[in-house]
């Protein structure tokens, strides 16, 4: 498959064991906030591996053999915006392949039993989707869990 070279995305991208999510809302929707709550989950008995970020604000996206490959911008790279703190270093992976994508929605619209077929296209790529409030206390853990492919997605059999 032919690429036209990476076009730069505005979200925020974060990953685990190598699988990237891309967190999707209007700006000043809690995009920041989401990762880094992610960054700062630890390792569990549900989460293994620590999250790492891949870009904040500015993501670069690639279709690589029929996969979206995520990076950062060089000047950006390993920074995330702490509203009210400022521009912060923080553990990063320069890539990851995009696994799925988080699109931010207010409370009433998250769905207490996702379609595990739920779906969204990006670059005409088919991704799984899953629609959260980034503001609830357990939002970074429901996102890593459906970044591992357990809940609704697989019925937690991973």
């Amino acid at each position: 498959m032919a690429t036209a070279g990476p076009r730069l995305i505005h979200g925020t991208a974060i990953a685990l064991a190598g699988r990237a999510a891309l967190i999707r809302g209007a700006p000043g929707s809690g995009k920041s906030d989401l990762a880094l709550r992610c960054l700062a989950q630890a390792t569990s008995d549900l989460i293994s591996g620590q999250a790492l970020l891949v870009a904040d604000d500015q993501v670069y996206a690639e279709v690589l053999d029929g996969k979206i490959q995520l990076g950062c911008p060089e000047p950006i790279r390993g920074l995330i915006e702490v509203r009210g703190v400022g521009i912060v270093a923080v553990p990063a992976q320069g890539s990851a392949m995009l696994e799925l994508l988080v699109d931010l929605v207010p409370r009433h619209e998250v769905e207490r039993l996702p379609d595990p077929e739920a779906a969204a296209e990006l670059f005409g790529i088919r991704i799984r989707r899953l629609g959260l409030y980034p503001f609830d206390a357990s939002a970074p853990l429901k996102l890593l869990l459906a970044l591992q492919g357990k809940g609704a997605i697989t019925n937690g059999s991973q």
